[in-house]
């Protein structure tokens, strides 16, 4: 699977962004997605995950009632909407493909990675 994400940019804190991330190379609806994002000096952390069908979606605790994971298996298309941005959101926020269909949130579980869009907030 090959995944490309994008949407990344400069917002002000408070503000909106949607990242989409599209996959190509396999049958899309065959794999749980997810987004991650990885701040400097920091570990690569889950963020989001959403199922092969779109009806299961888990989120950190961070993230939760402010972004929104969702999929369109007949564009191939993953995104991630992130409302109410504040300055700790900033990051490079990669998506992935997932090797079962379910819901993951271990990155272990995600053979295949997208090259990072970068989320900058300022305050």
């Amino acid at each position: 699977v090959q995944l490309q994400a994008s949407g990344g940019g400069l917002v002000q804190a408070g503000g909106s962004l949607r990242l989409s991330c599209a996959a190509s190379g396999r049958t899309f609806s065959n794999y749980g997605m997810g987004w991650f994002r990885q701040a400097p000096g920091k570990e690569r952390e889950f963020q989001a995950g959403i199922n092969w069908s779109g009806s299961t979606t888990n989120y950190a605790d961070s993230v939760k009632g402010r972004f929104t994971i969702s999929r369109d298996n007949a564009k191939n298309t993953v995104y991630l909407q992130m409302n109410s941005l504040t300055p700790e959101d900033a990051a490079v926020y990669y998506c992935a493909a997932a090797r079962a269909a379910r819901v993951v949130s271990n990155s272990d579980e995600y053979p295949w990675w997208g090259q990072g869009t970068q989320v900058t907030v300022s305050s």
